[in-house]
């Protein structure tokens, strides 16, 4: 348990520090964030076991911060426990459709956070160990913690953007994904990704992956699949 980190994202301080101080005394690695702009920020930095994420927070609320998270490839497993003090039906289904693994309305026993946060991890672990385990499509290999791609067993370099693409594509084998889809998985803050970018990219990485560059399908209108 100890080696699991969990980020808290909560801008009323008091809830921050109670949830922090009970996860903290069963073991848990805990960061305290107070926005959303903080929390994805925090994730590129270091991806974490699990988020606990208040909805009702200023600038990025949680509803954006969790779609944020389920757009990108790196992200897109870590499990999310919704709080909220709303405990209205319909931003509970909004949060769930978003995402969001399970909810807590505010306020809330810190003994039932533990049991959701513990259940959760559970649940969890299996959907971790298969995203980070070898993606195998035709005779493409993705090792995703490795940074490694192997085409009939010989490696080939990719640029940071073409491995994400890639990996969007190969973790879906036969689902078209827009060009809107592979710009939100391939965004960095230090550039802009147009459509006609991720185009160019997409030549470019058919180019790097050779033969096996034909199993990209363009689907017209829409955008690219890898063949499954």
């Amino acid at each position: 348990m100890q080696d699991k980190q969990i980020l808290v994202v909560e801008d009323e301080e008091d809830i921050l520090e109670l949830v922090s101080f009970n996860l903290k005394k069963e073991g848990y690695k805990v960061k305290g964030v107070t926005s959303g702009e903080e929390a994805l920020q925090e994730v590129r930095r270091e991806v974490p076991n699990l988020i606990i994420l208040d909805l009702m927070l200023p600038g990025v609320n949680g509803f954006d911060v969790c779609k944020s998270l389920r757009n990108d490839y790196r992200t897109k497993t870590i499990p999310v426990i919704m709080l909220t003090a709303k405990s209205e039906e319909a931003d509970i289904v909004i949060g769930l459709e978003l995402g969001a693994d399970d909810y807590l309305t505010k306020p809330f026993s810190p003994r039932e956070l533990i049991a959701r946060v513990r259940a959760i991890l559970r649940r969890s672990e299996a959907r971790v160990s298969e995203h980070e385990a070898l993606l195998k499509v035709h005779d493409i290999e993705i090792n995703v913690k490795r940074h490694e791609v192997l085409i009939s067993g010989k490696s080939i370099n990719l640029t940071s953007t073409e491995f994400r693409i890639l990996i969007l594509l190969a973790d879906r084998p036969g689902w078209v994904f827009t060009r809107d889809q592979i710009v939100g998985a391939v965004h960095e803050q230090e550039y802009a990704v147009t459509d006609r970018s991720v185009d160019v990219m997409i030549v470019g990485l058919r180019r790097k992956l050779g033969t096996s560059g034909q199993f990209i399908e363009t689907v017209r209108g829409v955008g690219y699949r890898l063949k499954g």
